[in-house]
């Protein structure tokens, strides 16, 4: 609590000369022409003070509106050239945003429309701190690989945006409805080889162009409404084929899809990384949840030892992990085991993608012409993903329930088909209407959902909710009056068509 020097009270005696003269011969107060200069001088100071304190500022405001070439001055002076060649200069004011979609930990996504077309985009907003270059860089680098890449299953980079707020901008990409982890629990197997053959032609054409994603996930594999997965977030993405060589971060991609060399704490890597990531999505796809969701490091790694069998001597010696890293045992591969009911055609590629050697991982190109993709049943078409269904949106907004009204012009033109698809085009499964619609599960029915969670789930509430929860072998295990029962029509009802 502060004390406050007021006056004396009303009632207070007069000092006398005597004693304001002793007070002052003793040092105990200054006389009252020094006070006065002392109270000057600090007024003084404090005026000019506060007067280079409003020319800082003035000067800071200028030198954000100051532009070059139409981009703030700040972002010129932070960032390489690369990064913004070929680019066209605008402002966040030329959006409105219509919802929070996402966040990370320097960045904000929103769901946004530009005001002069109407489209519909997505805006992430990426906070800057020049105090601290490594923002800026991996901004930069983002940027920079992103306009390397042009593929229909990479997300494009339509734009930047900058804010009049000082060191902040917004990389504007087109909107995404939805992303896989949304869908996961209810894809058919020509649904999952669809969206796993789009997920490895992104990202052979990633590994061309001499780029590691480094955080493949579920929530990073967008799709947009006509069903074509984009691969995107692209923050931790590096070049690896630089010369010379230099280490990377071990650090990088989420823990369930880590793969064991960047556990180890490894600094040399390659492609081997993202296909790791991309064999735990296959088999997600089939399952429905995560496979190896570990709490930790070495909880993550004892799990990859038990499902994929522990790494032999040699393989410890070129590591050298510390001692709580190596299993309490020996484990031998079980993917068999683990996953009993996946065709052999899967777990064959699965056991590639998930070799505990880097090396055996083979390339995203060779994971293309892998057996899985040419058994029967053959992938669908993308197009056969889409959901035309758009009364609720995936994303689970309050913004995305309402229908959106968008002009025709402003849409933008369907994407291009891979040539893997085209090859397969006319012998694919055509998946009608919704993907899982009730005359698709009849022909290839869903993957291992969890039957036991729907009908705990059927006893308390409306089965037409939970209805494309059973997997394949569930079918297989029930005749058609159980199924209607299932289901939720009596035994005098036909089975309805969905739309």
């Amino acid at each position: 609590m502060g004390c406050v020097q007021g006056k004396g009270a009303a009632y207070s005696p007069p000092r006398t000369a005597t004693l304001e003269r002793l007070k002052q011969d003793g040092g105990y107060v200054r006389v009252e022409k020094e006070a006065e200069e002392r109270r000057i001088s600090r007024e003084s100071e404090r005026k000019h003070g506060s007067q280079r304190i409003s020319v800082k500022k003035i000067v800071a405001v200028d030198e954000t509106t100051t532009t070059v070439d139409g981009w703030p001055r700040w972002l010129v002076e932070n960032v390489k050239p690369d990064a913004l060649a070929g680019l066209v200069p605008k402002t966040a004011d030329s959006y409105d945003k219509l919802a929070k979609v996402g966040h990370g930990t320097y960045s904000n996504v929103y769901k946004a429309r530009e005001r002069v077309t109407g489209k519909i985009v997505a805006l992430k907003k990426v906070r800057l701190d020049t105090s601290e270059p490594e923002s800026v860089k991996f901004m930069a680098r983002e940027i920079i690989i992103l306009k390397k890449l042009d593929h229909p299953n990479i997300i494009k980079l339509e734009g930047i945006a900058t804010s009049r707020m000082q060191y902040s901008l917004y990389l504007v990409f087109d909107f995404m409805p939805s992303d896989l982890t949304k869908v996961l629990s209810r894809l058919t197997e020509p649904q999952a080889k669809s969206y796993m053959m789009q997920l490895l032609s992104g990202l052979q054409h990633c590994h061309d162009k001499g780029i590691l994603h480094r955080d493949i996930k579920g929530s990073n594999l967008l799709i947009d409404k006509d069903g074509v997965l984009k691969i995107a977030d692209f923050g931790l993405a590096n070049c690896y084929k630089n010369k010379p060589r230099r280490p990377l971060t071990s650090r990088v991609v989420t823990l369930w899809y880590r793969a064991p060399e960047l556990l180890l704490g490894a600094t040399d890597y390659g492609v081997g990384i993202d296909l790791w990531s991309a064999g735990c999505i296959l088999a997600e796809m089939f399952v429905g949840r995560p496979i190896m969701p570990g709490r930790n490091e070495i909880e993550q790694l004892h799990k990859i030892f038990k499902l994929c069998g522990s790494p032999s001597e040699a393989y410890w010696k070129t590591v050298n992990p510390p001692a709580t890293f190596r299993p309490p045992q020996q484990y031998k591969a079980n993917l068999e085991e683990a996953f009993p009911r996946f065709p052999k055609s899967a777990l064959g590629l699965l056991s590639k993608l998930l070799s505990l050697d880097p090396a055996n991982r083979g390339s995203a190109a060779s994971s293309l012409r892998d057996e899985f993709f040419l058994a029967s049943p053959l992938p669908c078409a993308p197009t056969a993903l889409a959901n035309r269904s758009r009364k609720v949106s995936f994303i689970g907004e309050d913004a995305y329930d309402k229908p959106e009204t968008e002009s025709s012009s402003s849409s933008p033109p369907p994407s291009p088909t891979p040539a893997a698809f085209r090859v397969l085009h006319n012998r694919a499964a055509k998946t009608e209407a919704h993907p899982n619609a009730l005359k698709n599960i009849k022909n290839y029915p869903l993957l291992l959902a969890s039957l036991t969670e729907a009908a705990n789930h059927l006893k308390e509430s409306n089965s037409g909710l939970y209805r494309r929860s059973l997997s394949h072998v569930d079918f297989r295990d029930l005749d058609l009056h159980n199924i209607s029962k299932l289901f939720g029509l009596d035994n005098h009802n036909s089975p309805p068509s969905l739309a």
